[in-house]
């Protein structure tokens, strides 16, 4: 997928995507060692955004799995369309049981979900197991066996192996701490908020109209935000958004007025909003 660390970041530069080193890095080893990759850090510093960069730079398909409070082995593995089997069954009365099951528990009637998508695919797979810390901890052991193997067993049709095995990224936002288990099982990087240059690089790509020196006071304000003690600190995604609010409102410099007038867009609490514009001193960044 990639032939060294430097490669990693040009291709992924290339998408739009900045990678820090260690990013860059953690990646290529990953792909190299055919290790899962589990990704952690607060949201909007751009984890999915990686996994989609991958899987554009390396023409893979993305199958994603978006995890929740609940989700369980029908949406993660596959499920029976219960009812086409139905149907079926109604459609051969006149058939034995025997003849029937063979039948109604086929690949017709069998609907993979993202896992086994990814597993049994046999074309470059990006596999994206999103906010994996949302999920029950039952689902952990299902990733377990996945990840250790890179096989499912259907019952009724028997194991599917992966001949080609994806490239997977889980992202975790630290909700609740992930098993050892499952840790040991990857490859770890935490993606937190970028150094200042980095994240001026990354505003100027993603907004390029943005006057340098103002892209430059909104990474400064940004920074000023985070050393608040707010409820949600600004995320870096958050940083492109207030950018892009800036450039179609046409302003010229942060001033006061700007500022207090586009906080919304950056804090999405009114305790936030209202202690920022308390202790934000602009005349000291």
């Amino acid at each position: 997928m990639f032939t060294s660390v430097d490669d990693v970041s040009a291709r992924l530069a290339e998408t739009g995507y900045l990678a820090s080193p260690a990013v860059a890095t953690t990646v290529f080893l990953a792909a190299r060692l055919g290790k899962p990759l589990l990704v952690e850090g607060p949201a909007g510093v751009g984890k999915t955004e990686l996994a989609k960069a991958v899987a554009q730079v390396a023409g893979a398909r993305l199958v994603r799995l978006q995890c929740y409070e609940g989700v369980d082995e029908s949406r993660a593995l596959y499920e029976w369309n219960h009812a086409k089997q139905l149907l079926r069954i109604s459609a051969g009365r006149d058939e034995s049981w025997d003849e029937t099951r063979t039948d109604v528990f086929s690949e017709e009637f069998l609907l993979p979900r993202p896992l086994l998508t990814a597993i049994r695919g046999d074309e470059p797979t990006v596999l994206l197991i999103d906010e994996t810390d949302k999920a029950d901890v039952e689902m952990e052991g299902l990733l377990l066996e996945v990840l250790s193997d890179f096989q499912i067993t259907v019952p009724e049709l028997g194991t599917v192996t992966a001949t080609r095995r994806p490239f997977v990224v889980l992202t975790s936002n630290a909700g609740r701490e992930l098993s050892e288990a499952l840790r040991r099982r990857c490859l770890f990087l935490h993606i937190g908020f970028p150094e200042e240059e980095l994240e001026r690089r990354i505003v100027r790509l993603k907004v390029p109209g943005l006057d340098v020196a103002l892209a430059e006071s909104v990474v400064r304000v940004v920074g000023a935000l985070r050393a608040m003690d707010l409820r949600k600190v600004p995320s870096v995604a958050e940083t492109i958004d207030w950018a892009r609010t800036l450039l179609a409102l046409g302003a010229k410099t942060l001033d006061e007025t700007v500022v207090r007038d586009s906080l919304g867009v950056i804090l999405k609490h009114q305790d936030d909003i209202q202690k920022a514009a308390a202790k934000l001193d602009l005349d000291t960044l």
